[in-house]
């Protein structure tokens, strides 16, 4: 039985997943939800406690996807901007529900996030301290810049990309590892 709760909890974070980044926590519909997890309304209520209990998990989940599957290379920070920018392009719900969070959840801070931004900020500080990162801007806003550099295709808008023309994935990428540079140098 408790096999069968965690697979029933598993298909409502990923039919979750998929609701929040197409409509967000607001247009999302439990129905929906229920319906692709081929689960029912109570079930949510069950496990997560309402809608709102429900884009939580996916957003802890996601936060932990993104610090595991993307961790800081301080010997290669262009690397880890690129690495994370591959991430997004891989799957374009991860910006999506990133933007919906900061949109309607701004607020609801996540615990591993903010550990992480605090211990690679640090990591960050002391490469600026021995003179291997410039020291041009703070650490925790060069930690920034790279994350919203790695988000920046997906985060453009449709005439920014037409006029800029990369459609590559590979020039995209490289784009994104030298600029990168251009910011740690």
């Amino acid at each position: 039985m408790e096999r069968d709760a965690e697979a029933t909890k598993r298909r409502l974070v990923m039919a979750g997943r998929a609701e929040f980044a197409a409509y967000g926590l607001n247009g999302a519909r439990v129905d929906r939800i229920a319906a692709a997890a081929r689960s029912n309304k109570a079930q949510i209520y069950h496990y997560f406690g309402n809608k709102s209990g429900l884009f939580d998990a996916v957003w802890n989940e996601l936060v932990e996807q993104i610090v595991v599957g993307v961790p800081l290379d301080v010997n290669d920070l262009p690397g880890f901007a690129a690495g994370l920018s591959d991430l997004y392009a891989a799957d374009p719900d991860i910006p999506r529900l990133v933007t919906w969070q900061r949109l309607e959840r701004g607020e609801a801070l996540n615990d591993l996030g903010i550990a992480e931004v605090r211990d690679r900020s640090a990591a960050i500080a002391e490469l600026q301290a021995k003179g291997l990162v410039s020291s041009r801007f703070e650490p925790q806003v060069l930690f920034a810049l790279l994350v919203h550099l790695a988000m920046l295709w997906e985060g453009a808008n449709p005439e920014v990309l037409a006029v800029v023309g990369l459609d590559d994935r590979a020039r995209r990428r490289d784009t994104v590892r030298r600029i990168a540079a251009a910011l740690v140098e």
